[in-house]
């Protein structure tokens, strides 16, 4: 199919690219990598008079370590930018493990950060991690500009808080907590697909091995990124260990996402998915959270 008629424009600056923004407001859409977007265009389930081509905005390419051990990526950062940078190694682990299973290389090459954040969508990798590392999302639109916080970013199926004449332009990341320990895991049917089901979980250390502190969001199991916070919570305080990380995939699992069944599995087998990859997850978190801590236990 090809999309519908529509008129497009590729300003040469961020104030050009509001002020056109602010013009066209509902009906305009935004440019990036178009991975997400075009299709949707092709598909005619967007039908936008007005596109705004955002690639000529080189400003919005960045990643820049902070003073405090955080990052600031711009929203027109690639993906597999994030793939090979040695700052987001560094700085921002859980980001740059999950990278590699968004989509595929030549997705990558062209998805930004800002654009799959901004498309919400709940099998993405990439809003996950922004909800489990605590992003700080900035938002401009002409004459002003306005910090959001992940979790009151996504809002429902495809829709996040961003106004019709906002745009996504920068992202924060905060430094991630001394002694602790993180991993990102999915499953799909074949590399590159949708997820199934996937996790991030971070584990943070307390005095005499015990947990401090625990996040577990999840992916396409519910109309946005689900954290599943009384399954973290069980874990405060807990000894670090198979059983505990039982009870916490239960917990998740059991009442805290919320699968629907469709043409890739059903709501049982993602709720079993979700279980065991909970464990996994907080396996390998656990065993980088003591590795950062000297490996004593």
């Amino acid at each position: 199919m090809k999309p519908a008629a529509f008129d497009y424009t590729a300003p040469d600056s961020l104030e050009e690219t509001l002020a056109v923004l602010g013009e066209h407001a509902d009906d305009a859409k935004l440019l990036a990598g178009g991975q997400s977007l075009v299709p949707m265009m092709n598909f005619r389930l967007a039908q936008p008079a007005m596109i705004i081509d955002c690639n000529r905005l080189r400003d919005l390419d960045f990643v820049r370590q902070t003073d405090d051990g955080g990052l600031r990526i711009g929203a027109m950062t690639r993906v597999r930018s994030l793939e090979r940078d040695l700052k987001v190694e560094r700085s921002a682990p859980l980001l740059f493990e999950t990278v590699p299973w968004v989509a595929h290389p030549q997705i990558r090459a062209r998805g930004t950060l800002g654009g799959s954040l901004a498309h919400a969508d709940p099998a993405a990798e990439l809003p996950v991690v922004a909800l489990a590392r605590r992003f700080r999302l900035r938002l401009r639109h002409t004459g002003s500009e306005r910090w959001v916080d992940a979790k009151d970013f996504f809002v429902g199926l495809l829709e996040t808080t961003l106004e019709p004449r906002e745009m996504l332009v920068e992202v924060a990341v905060p430094p991630l907590p001394r002694r602790t320990g993180w991993a990102f895991t999915e499953v799909a049917r074949r590399q590159g697909d949708y997820a199934q089901v996937g996790v991030a979980a971070l584990v943070t250390l307390g005095d005499g091995g015990s947990c401090r502190d625990a996040r577990l969001v999840y992916l396409s199991v519910g109309e946005t990124p689900i954290e599943a916070s009384r399954a973290a919570l069980s874990l405060v305080g807990e000894s670090l260990d198979e059983e505990s990380f039982a009870a916490a995939a239960e917990t998740a699992a059991g009442s805290e996402i919320e699968p629907t069944s469709d043409i890739h599995a059903s709501a049982a087998y993602k709720r079993h998915l979700a279980r065991v990859l909970t464990v996994r997850a907080l396996r390998r978190a656990t065993e980088r959270a003591w590795a950062a801590d000297g490996g004593a236990r």
